[in-house]
Order: structure tokens, then sequence, then C-alpha cells
């Protein structure tokens, strides 16, 4: 049975054009804003904040941390503003979404390039996600075989294997028509990050009870050269800025708001009380970790083994993380399917190849729908992400490039921008010129981070 383009589902790329403003009757409140925040924050990331405080040590470790909430809530703020216009209390023009309000504040020419940023971002994190998970699938078999032989045993097994495994799952997953078929996917996700940072959390308080002594230094971990010691500082603020990821949702979030109160008041009392939440919860995640195993902290908490008991308890986090990855990467992979599919389909409207869906019904299971362009194209993103991730297996790296590369034009400057043209800020006033030096700096630690964290992959390849 052949369905026409008309009769199926519809797919919301990420910047589509503006429909008139239907009736929704919002409900979200502080509270569903502050829980939505949090679990879109807290992910993969905080694994690798513990390796992080070691590089930096105990004096900008936790500097560093309060330094990119401090910056990641006040960009917040500012766009937070961005959500109605002309007015950012009442203004009768809702942005229903990040690129939005990019397009509707700054034009089609900056939305076009912000979704550039936005893609790589959500392309990268894929590759991340297929790293990760492999590494939690290998840590599971090592921490099985550290038990059963030994914690001297030479329990190695390669990446490979579980990179395939993982991508022949999202193989699968990713034949979903869209985001609306994977909804429970991301509910199950969000439980299991909040379930192995937890457990990654308690795991570092015990090791630190156990030593009975507090590891690491102000320094952090020692070099060779000053060189190397500037690419490692570099790496781990890459990892700090993938760690605070959620300035794309956060005007989905506030266009879920009732008011009164207006929106964007609400909005930026839940983003503070959810980022203060956050990053104490990534002080302890890190501090804990750096204090258990000090300049031998892994670079990521769960998988570098410097826990080997309970072994079913790191058997389980990972587990956790594996699970969580699965569903986190069709999250971030689901509105690049859209948005490529809904071009290329308007590009070719006549085309049956391209736009009719079709029914299967294999023995003994139920019918789906299927549709050769989805089929064609979701299988050459997954295979080109799985092949790449297999090139690039570097953890702390890979998060490290790509923090670098969205850290800055998404976080800070589309809201800076944004905020100039909708609060009317005129050029070389004072307002204008402290947030045109807050976003050089912040662009100056962005590029710092993605150049010591590319210097970190050439590295790892190279060695």
């Amino acid at each position: 049975m052949v369905l026409s383009s008309a009769d199926k589902n519809h797919e919301t790329p990420l910047l589509p054009e503006q429909d008139p403003e239907p009736f929704i009757k919002r409900t979200g409140t502080l509270w569903t804003a502050v829980a939505h925040i949090i679990t879109g924050v807290i992910g993969s990331g905080v694994l690798s904040l513990a390796w992080s405080m070691a590089q930096l040590g105990w004096i900008a470790g936790p500097l560093a941390m309060v330094i990119f909430a401090s910056v990641t809530l006040f960009a917040t703020f500012l766009l937070c503003d961005c959500h109605r216009s002309p007015d950012p209390e009442y203004g009768p023009r809702r942005n229903r979404s990040y690129l939005e309000a990019v397009d509707m504040c700054l034009g089609k020419t900056n939305a076009w390039a912000c979704s550039l940023f936005i893609h790589v971002g959500l392309y990268g994190t894929a590759i991340a996600y297929t790293v990760t998970s492999a590494i939690s699938m290998r840590a599971i078999q090592k921490s099985n075989c550290y038990h059963r032989e030994g914690h001297e045993a030479a329990c190695e097994y390669s990446d490979t294997y579980h990179m395939l495994i993982f991508g022949a799952v999202q193989l699968i997953l990713s034949q979903a028509p869209d985001f609306h078929n994977i909804q429970s996917l991301s509910v199950i996700a969000a439980v299991m990050s909040f379930a192995y940072s937890f457990i990654g959390f308690g795991l570092g308080v015990a090791k630190v009870i156990g030593n009975g002594f507090v590891m690491g230094s102000f320094s952090g971990v020692s070099t060779t050269t000053s060189i190397e010691k500037m690419w490692l500082v570099a790496q781990a603020l890459g990892d700090i800025a993938f760690a605070y990821p959620y300035s794309l949702v956060l005007i989905e979030i506030q266009d879920t708001l009732k008011s009164p109160p207006p929106a964007n008041q609400t909005m930026k009392k839940a983003s503070t009380m959810s980022i203060i939440t956050t990053t104490i919860f990534y002080l302890f995640c890190g501090g804990f970790g750096y204090a258990a195993f000090g300049d031998n902290t892994p670079g990521n908490l769960l998988t570098g083994f410097g826990f080997y008991e309970p072994y079913w308890l790191i058997d389980l986090a990972n587990a956790f993380i594996v699970i969580h990855l699965v569903g986190g990467y069709q999250v971030y992979s689901q509105p690049i399917f859209a948005h490529f599919e809904k071009w290329i389909r308007e590009k070719f409207p006549e085309n049956g190849f391209l736009n009719n869906e079709f029914f299967l019904k294999p023995p003994l299971m139920a019918a789906f729908r299927w549709n050769p362009l989805r089929l064609c194209f979701r299988t050459v993103y997954v295979v080109s992400v799985t092949a790449i991730a297999m090139s690039f297996p570097y953890f702390n790296q890979v998060l490290g490039v790509i923090g670098g590369v969205i850290f800055w034009p998404l976080t800070i400057y589309f809201p800076v921008e944004m905020y100039f043209k909708q609060m009317n800020i005129e050029a070389w006033t004072r307002k204008w010129v402290m947030l045109r030096v807050f976003s050089y700096v912040c662009f100056i630690v962005s590029t710092f981070g993605l150049v010591g964290s590319i210097q970190g992959i050439i590295s790892a390849k190279l060695s």
C-alpha cells in the first residue's frame, strides 16, 4: 500500500516557516520548567568533569565551573527576553523555537548560519554518544573480567565491535517517521542520566571515605612541559562547555509556560534555580571524583577503572549510560532527519521515490510504514556517524571539540545579537560595549577549548 506525501505525518524541521499562531493552552509552571532544564543539562558530560577538575586543580577547576555556569545563566537571561516581540513580556508575536527567534530578530541569513551550527552540534553529539556508548559497553566487559580474573588481569577489548552494535541499533530506531514516535525513549533517557550520575557521585564519595584523605593539588595534574599543560587545560574547558548545553531548548521550554506572571520572568527564575542546582551537582561529582583519584583521575569516571567494586554497580551504571545514549542519539538526530528530508522533498515534490510511503507486513510482525528516502538518508547518516566515531574514539577530546564548536555561537553570540535587536541597544553605549566585550572574551575561551581539543585528537591519533 502506498501513501502520498500529503497523507504522511507532518515532520517539523529545525527552521520552519512561521504559521499563524494557533490557540495553545499553556500550562507550564516554574517547577515544570526547572525539571525540563535540569533534564536537558545533566547528561554524559558530567562523566568528564572529574577529569576536567584534575587538569585545572582545586582552585581553577571549581572556579571554571562556576564561571561557565554564570556565563550560561547571564546569556540565558538575554535569551529569555527574545521569546516574545516586540515587547519581551507582552509582545503579540511568539517565537516558538530558538531558530524562530533568530529568524525574527536577525533575519534569514543569520538564521541559516545558526542552523548550520545547530546541525554540526547535533551531528557531533551523535558521534560523541556513539563513542561513549562503546566505551561503556567495553567497561561492562572489563568490569566482569576484573571481577573473575583479578584487578591485575589483562582485560582488553576493542571499541569497534561495540560501536557497530550501537550503530546497528540506531539504524533500526532511526526509521521511526518522526520524533513523536520516540517520545518514550526521551523519558527513559532522562531517568537513566540521573541514575548513572548519582551512581558516579556515590562511588566517588565512597572512594574518598575509603582512602581516608582527599587527593589532588591546587595546580592540577603535573606535566613535563608547559605546552602540554596548556593543551590539557584547553581540553578541560571544552569538556566543561559541553556540560552546559541547554540554550537550544530554552525558548521551547519557555513557550510552554502559562502567564501571568510573564513567561520571561518565570523562565529567568527557573534558569537560576536549575543552573545553581546543576552546578552544585557538577561540583560534587567533579570534586569527589578528583578527590578520590587525584592525578590518576580517569577521563570517564565510570569507565576508566578507578572503581572495581562493587562490580555489579559499575555494570549497572554503564548499562544506564548505554540506555541513555540510545535515546539521546535519537533526540539529537531526529531534527536533522526532519530538516533535510523536508528540504529534499520540497526540491522534488513530484518524485514518488522520495515522497511515497509504503506499508510492509513481515510475517508474525505488525505492519509498519517505510519510505525509500528515509531509509537511504538515515542509513547513510548512521553509517557516517559510526565510521567517524570508529576513527576518533577519544571521549574527552570529542566532547571538548563539540563544546568548543557550539558554546560560543549558540549560547553567547546569537543571544547577545538578538538582545541588541530586541531591546534596541544603540552602538557604543555602555551596555553595548560591555556585551560586546563579554561576547569576545567568551569567543576567545571557546576557541582555546576547541583548538586544544583538536590538538588532543591529533595527538591521540598519532600516538
